[in-house]
């Protein structure tokens, strides 16, 4: 993520982790569908794991008295601190129809809660560019330098849309993937994934949500 403030920063860099990624989090999607069975809106969710979750809540000074709640002030404060993109971030989500990567807009509605010790976000993404309302759609939420690492383990829903089926497609660790992943580990904690040679390499490691719809 391209978000994070540089206090953060500094304290992911100080723990005992792997050179990457820093953050997890758990994804959950939403794909609304028009009337005419075109692919309208995508609702994304985000559950951050613990850890992040502290680093984010202290570093904004929030849940003081340590139950776990936030206030109605301290909500207002937490929602929309992940939605700061700068120019050209893809939010960390790339969905194409046939192969044809559609344009999405900027984050909508966006909402933010604390359970558990875990920050949840959600927000919403217009679809502009479907035009043939059938065939398959492949979404896929990924950081392309694997600093955060993202992982479909929450509900995918289909708004508006009988004839759309979805499943998940795993990336398939394969000795190759295997040994890619231990060099990526290996790099020093200041290294540039993409300045070792591995562009993109999120994208291996990516659950891939393959939503597949039949002619209306």
């Amino acid at each position: 993520m391209k978000r994070i403030l540089p206090l953060l920063l500094t304290l992911v860099m100080a723990q005992p982790l792997g050179a990457h990624p820093h953050v997890f989090i758990d994804t959950g999607l939403t794909l609304a569908f028009g009337p005419e069975g075109r692919l309208q809106r995508v609702k994304v969710i985000w559950i951050y794991d613990a850890f992040y979750s502290l680093l984010i809540t202290q570093d904004m000074d929030l849940d003081q008295d340590g139950d776990g709640l936030l206030n109605p002030d301290e909500k207002a404060q937490l929602t929309g601190f992940d939605m700061q993109w700068v120019e050209g971030f893809n939010g960390d989500l790339v969905i194409t129809q046939e192969g044809q990567e559609l344009a999405l807009s900027g984050p909508q509605d966006v909402t933010a809660t604390f359970v558990e010790g875990q920050i949840v976000t959600t927000h919403w993404r217009d679809v502009t560019q479907d035009t043939a309302g059938s065939g398959t759609y492949e979404v896929t939420p990924y950081d392309a330098s694997y600093y955060t690492a993202y992982e479909v383990t929450l509900p995918v829903e289909i708004l508006g849309a009988d004839q759309c089926r979805s499943r998940i497609a795993m990336p398939d660790i394969t000795a190759d993937l295997d040994a890619l992943r231990q060099e990526l580990f290996a790099l020093d904690r200041q290294a540039q994934p993409e300045d070792a040679g591995l562009p993109n390499i999120g994208a291996k490691f990516a659950d891939k949500v393959v939503v597949t719809c039949a002619s209306s």
